[in-house]
């Protein structure tokens, strides 16, 4: 099994990652899709978003605002329906996001602690411009403590913790997202069963729809006869798509989405709504 970092650096410019530039939908298209096809009869990939290293998903891939819910359900969706392992790093499952603490002092992290001191004190960055590349990219927005409910330090130690917590625990908790069945991680879970249900979604073919649509992350997956198609819409704009006739005249069932579900008769080409996403069983 191989690690790949390359989808965690975009963005990066003259200062690395502190440059937080901007990046774009066809280049992760195209690095993630390189390891699944470079891998496909050679190895076995580990799909991630996060780690202890990276900020959260859904602060850097997605929106942690508005659509947060939507849109955390749909990277798990556009991740694990690839070929590989999935990871899940604690807390992704429940939509967990960076953190802002406004001073250097309430940050633990050593690779931050030293960026600030050689871009504020040697490189001439101002104090906000530097806060703002950690808020994004900084290490520690993985380290804060587990938001396990509503109780001091979100539960995590009756103590003082190494680090703060992220001070959205009272909305963003595991406590809360375990009584809500339509709560990210329920959708995790529904993920996983997928993955145990249907061989397709570990052995099968995949293969890039798309690949110069800077607002679609579309996929099939292959097995025999069977076929996945997996839409991702990576904008909160809505995204409209046009399929082949294979895809059109096949008897198809929906899998999952993040929104309402819709009529299985058939796959329904309107507009993916923002951050929407799609698995069908062809």
């Amino acid at each position: 099994m191989v690690f790949q970092f390359e989808h965690v650096d975009l963005g990066g410019g003259p200062e690395g990652k502190w440059s937080n530039g901007p990046w774009k939908l066809t280049d992760l298209k195209h690095i993630l899709t390189k390891w699944q096809k470079g891998l496909e009869d050679d190895g076995w990939n580990s799909l991630y978003w996060n780690n202890h290293d990276q900020p959260r998903a859904v602060s850097r891939f997605s929106d942690d605002g508005m659509y947060r819910e939507v849109s955390a359900k749909m990277l798990a969706t556009c991740l694990h329906m690839m070929q590989g392992t999935p990871y899940i790093y604690q807390g992704e499952e429940l939509g967990m996001t960076n953190v802002a603490f406004h001073q250097l002092d309430e940050y633990r992290d050593i690779e931050t602690i030293n960026a600030y001191h050689e871009l504020v004190y040697s490189r001439g960055w101002s104090h906000d411009q530097m806060m703002a590349a950690i808020h994004a990219r900084g290490r520690d927005n993985a380290r804060t403590p587990m938001q396990w409910n509503h109780s001091k330090h979100a539960g995590f130690t009756s103590g003082t913790p190494w680090i703060a917590v992220n001070p959205n625990y009272p909305q963003i908790n595991a406590e809360d997202s375990i009584n809500d069945p339509t709560s990210i991680f329920h959708y995790y879970r529904t993920l996983i069963g997928l993955r145990k249900k249907y061989s397709i979604v570990v052995y099968g073919r995949y293969d890039l729809l798309f690949p110069e649509d800077e607002r679609i992350f579309a996929y099939t997956r292959t097995l025999g006869e069977e076929k996945l198609l997996v839409l991702c819409n990576f904008t909160a704009d809505a995204a409209d798509f046009s399929l082949s006739e294979e895809f059109i005249r096949k008897s198809v069932k929906l899998l999952i989405s993040n929104y309402n579900q819709r009529d299985e008769d058939g796959i329904n080409e309107a507009p993916l709504r923002p951050y929407e996403c799609r698995v069908y069983h062809l």
